[in-house]
């Protein structure tokens, strides 16, 4: 089929500009969709001009209700899509939703933490989520560790192919580390640190399910997913003290100013930070 081959081009030009794995499956996606639309109407996607892109973006709108960051992505992925295949630039910039304030993430104080892990009993379990909270992982990062990741001399694990392919560093504590020791013991995993049937790869689903399943079970009153832990541990270390810069390089962003959104979370009664009035 000529939108199977459409696909396959495009998915080869995404793979030679290193995107992430995750986004060439979202791209792709849209983009099949998309061609499945053009295809009532022409049959050549060339043939379609910037109205029937608009007509397209606002019947998803209409029909699904889709999301203004989903919107984005379906922009994006058409605009790219046609840049790479047909060597087009389209003026679609219009069809991006319009900036929204951004708002404040989601977190669990410490107590509530504790609380979460308290009620873990699965070993396993008990490892994921203290690797989420405790090293500030993405679930991606999560699910792609290796036993071989995991420096216990040095105490330090390491996050490869991380968001933008750029590994660093977090590092490890000896609470998790003995935790660690008793799950592989117990399951011993092959490569994956975390496998699931026949040792591939993890599940996200799984992850998300247990975060939730054992936040409810803790009676945290909150949606609690991997990235609010995630949340949780960098402005709990802000909290603590630690300097903004070693958050950025342990959570991995390329960007200070995405660092920065958790100086607006951090409690300011905990955080070494003294008024002018006790300099006098």
């Amino acid at each position: 089929m000529e939108t199977d081959r459409l696909i396959t081009e495009f998915k080869l030009n995404l793979i030679i500009q290193r995107y992430s794995a995750s986004t060439i499956k979202n791209y792709s996606s849209a983009v099949k969709s998309f061609l499945q639309f053009a295809e009532k109407k022409f049959n050549d996607p060339n043939e379609l001009g910037v109205i029937d892109i608009e007509m397209y973006v606002l019947w998803k709108i209409e029909r699904y209700e889709i999301s203004s960051s989903h919107q984005h992505m379906i922009v994006a992925s058409i605009e790219k899509f046609y840049n790479f295949v047909f060597g087009k630039d389209l003026n679609i910039k219009h069809l991006y939703p319009a900036q929204k304030q951004k708002s404040l993430p989601n977190y669990l104080t410490q107590s509530e933490v504790k609380s979460l892990i308290g009620t873990v009993e699965n070993l396993k379990h008990k490892c994921i989520i203290m690797l989420l909270y405790g090293c500030g992982l993405r679930l991606s990062e999560l699910l792609n560790l290796k036993i071989k990741d995991i420096d216990h001399t040095r105490m330090m694990i390491m996050i490869r192919n991380a968001k933008g392919y750029k590994d660093h560093i977090v590092m490890l504590s000896r609470i998790l580390l003995d935790e660690i020791r008793m799950y592989a013991k117990q399951y011993i995993p092959k490569d994956f640190l975390f496998e699931g049937q026949s040792g591939r790869m993890y599940s996200p689903k799984s992850v998300q399910t247990i975060v939730k399943n054992y936040a409810q079970k803790a009676g945290i009153n909150k949606h609690v997913t991997p990235q609010i832990l995630r949340h949780s541990f960098a402005v709990h270390l802000l909290e603590n003290g630690t300097d903004i810069r070693y958050i950025q390089n342990l959570l991995g962003h390329q960007s200070i100013k995405t660092t920065e959104i958790y100086t607006h979370l951090a409690d300011i009664s905990q955080v070494k930070i003294k008024s002018p009035l006790d300099f006098l």
